[in-house]
């Protein structure tokens, strides 16, 4: 089939949070072998193993890069790609903007010093049902140098998360509900992403990634920084080398992802996290969720829904 004949797609890659021991399954041996030889790094795909974050930020990479390579090797290809917070990896290497072994050697880099930086008592939590402005005037009173809180991603208009010290977002989750928060919950993200905390992290992070190669990407990207479509190397750079110490943006990707149109939508696996916010924003457009759909299916109804 031509790829003008193609829907336009979206390909959209999570970070931390939806893990599972077993996830990593289907994954072709030798590419999980190669990458552990890469790295020098036994993956042990385990709910114990995924309290590393090394362990973690690693193998939710393998797992993205896997279906991007089945895919492709299939014959389908992005227009539009998003990734969230450690996903921004997985969707640079799905535009072609790094190769597929310079992202291991990045994610477990970033990974480590992530996990040195804030060893334990820090973390990230999400409330749904207040508005930023509402959520920021709670931080605002429990901030403090002992007990450090940031307003984070932007999920969605009423979706925002925190990330900081444990007890200070613990008492933001308490003060959300009391003012009316549909949810308000501690997320399975061992250290304090995107948040001024982790500017020394960033920079290390940033010196890694000034060694490797990034390439223009064939298709667009979309940055979690400002959410904007970008196609030059040194925002994509900037984007996964900066993007520990700003929110993710993600409901403005949305936004703008929904300016180009899309005719179909690939949530990447682990989970599928942003489902309620996708079905809002684009109704029932066609949409393939990783987790729950085999890639010869996805295959199959692409190729489908193409002839139609």
């Amino acid at each position: 089939m031509k790829e003008d004949d193609c829907l336009r797609a979206l390909w959209l890659f999570s970070g931390q949070g939806n893990q599972f021991a077993g996830m990593l399954a289907n994954v072709t041996p030798e590419l999980k072998e190669h990458v552990e030889q890469l790295l020098d790094l036994k993956l042990l795909d385990t709910i114990e193993g995924y309290q590393d974050s090394v362990q973690l930020q690693v193998s939710i990479a393998l797992l993205q890069v896997y279906q991007i390579n089945q895919l492709m090797a299939a014959g389908i290809k992005p227009d539009l790609v998003a990734g969230h917070s450690l996903g921004a990896f997985a969707a640079a290497y799905a535009a072609g903007a790094i190769k597929q072994d310079d992202l291991f050697h990045v994610v477990k880099h970033r990974a480590g010093l992530m996990q040195d930086a804030y060893p334990s008592g820090y973390g990230m939590g999400v409330v749904v049902g207040l508005t930023r402005e509402q959520l920021a005037l709670i931080v605002k009173k429990v901030n403090t140098r002992k007990g450090p809180v940031f307003l984070s991603n932007q999920n969605a208009a009423n979706q925002t998360c925190l990330s900081g010290k444990l007890t200070g977002i613990d008492q933001v989750l308490r003060l959300a509900k009391q003012n009316g928060a549909v949810l308000a919950q501690r997320l399975q993200v061992p250290v304090p992403s995107h948040s001024p905390l982790m500017k020394k992290v960033a920079g290390q992070l940033q010196q890694e990634i000034s060694q490797i190669t990034i390439s223009k990407p064939h298709c667009r990207y979309l940055a979690n920084y400002s959410g904007r479509s970008v196609r030059q190397e040194k925002f994509i750079a900037a984007d996964l080398s900066s993007n520990l110490i700003h929110p993710v943006y993600f409901e403005e990707m949305i936004n703008v992802a929904s300016d180009y149109q899309p005719e179909v939508i690939i949530n990447f696996a682990p989970g599928a996290p942003f489902k309620t916010i996708l079905r809002e924003k684009f109704g029932d457009l066609y949409q393939i969720n990783l987790n729950q759909t085999s890639i010869a299916d996805a295959v199959y109804l692409l190729n489908k829904w193409n002839k139609r």
